[in-house]
């Protein structure tokens, strides 16, 4: 955990990364990189990166910040690229090759840098229609492939129109779709899992399969945002929604916002989680009288990692007393579970043809 006041060679490290992405000024020659200071210019470095990749801005290099750092080193071409079961490599260059293979009209799934099994069938696919060896290897053979075409096929929008697709799959009522509510917050966990078990039971009783992804006691280490992830993935949950209570050093943020996986800087977002966000904000400030802080894109694993829509909703901030004073009401917990299975519901109904 680097930050502010850090020293020695991994704060070098950081500034050097920082610094190829032009975020910061590059170390003096000569300088013993045991002695480099985490200074304010590192720090509003980190913290412009961290808000550039639509991840907690706190000007903190623990594991997910460093993990974001390394991926954006890597641009296409610098690496040969092929799907590691087990082992997915993930960087800015997956990144790039998943939207090269969406703008020429195949399915690599949700351009999210991670090279999984569905940017494999939509490379091999590419592979086979332009001669090269289908083998699932992105190597030079297939980046003067990409050269070739880039130049002509340009602009496609084949996953907005499959984001369209996925959502209006969904539009067939919510009786019959698997759910999943993640109590996911550190702060107040169990007052997270309390409201959890009230959108249950209102989904329930509209005979909604709704799953949690921890019980109310988690015995050791609580399950990481990827590991919920990939319980949310592994149920092939229709939609996905994370619950969370904030907390700040001031008193003064509050409020209820809503997030969804997508770039703060650029139009690459999941037009479903939008959907999703939008109406699960428009119902929990419809019925609270708490603060609209509205909702935002973000590439926190949760939002990146599921594979259906997924919204994460921040209900409130314990350090600020407004907040506090609702977050401790029973009555608040049930206007907050009603607005959640509103919005769920909504999403899922059926389209009326007039």
């Amino acid at each position: 955990m680097l930050r502010l006041g850090s020293s020695g060679a991994a704060v070098a490290e950081v500034r050097a990364r920082l610094a190829h992405l032009g975020l910061c000024n590059d170390l003096p020659a000569g300088l013993d990189i045991d002695q480099v200071v985490f200074d304010d210019d590192l720090d509003r470095a980190v913290r412009t990166f961290q808000q550039e990749r639509g991840i907690t801005v706190d000007g903190i290099v623990g594991p997910d910040t460093f993990r974001r750092l390394d991926e954006a080193r890597w641009q296409l071409g610098d690496r040969v690229l092929s799907y590691v079961p087990g082992h997915m490599m993930v960087g800015d260059d997956v990144t790039q090759l998943q939207r090269r293979l969406t703008e020429l009209g195949f399915n690599p799934g949700r351009p999210d840098g991670i090279f999984g099994p569905d940017t494999d069938t939509a490379l091999r696919e590419f592979q086979a229609g332009v001669g090269v060896s289908p083998d699932g290897t992105c190597g030079p053979e297939t980046f003067r492939a990409f050269d070739r075409l880039i130049r002509t096929v340009v602009g496609g929008n084949a996953a907005e129109l499959r984001e369209h697709l996925h959502l209006s799959r969904l539009q067939t009522g919510v009786a019959d779709k698997v759910i999943v509510i993640d109590p996911g917050s550190v702060v107040e966990p169990d007052m997270c899992h309390a409201i959890a078990v009230r959108v249950e039971g209102r989904l329930a009783a509209l005979g909604t399969q709704v799953l949690l992804t921890r019980p109310a006691r988690v015995v050791g280490e609580p399950p990481t945002e990827a590991e919920r992830a990939e319980f949310a993935n592994s149920v092939d949950a229709d939609l996905t929604v994370s619950i969370h209570v904030d907390s700040s050093e001031s008193s003064l943020p509050n409020g209820i916002a809503t997030f969804y996986y997508g770039h703060p800087r650029g139009s690459l977002h999941s037009h479903a989680g939008r959907v999703l966000a939008e109406h699960v904000q428009g119902e929990l400030t419809s019925r609270t009288d708490r603060l609209d802080c509205r909702i935002h894109p973000r590439t926190w694993d949760l939002l990146r990692l599921t594979r259906m829509p997924a919204v994460r909703v921040e209900v409130g901030y314990v350090s600020n007393p407004s907040d506090a004073r609702r977050l401790s009401s029973e009555a608040f917990h049930d206007a907050i579970a009603e607005g959640i299975a509103a919005a769920v519901t909504d999403v899922c109904a059926p389209i009326v043809v007039r």
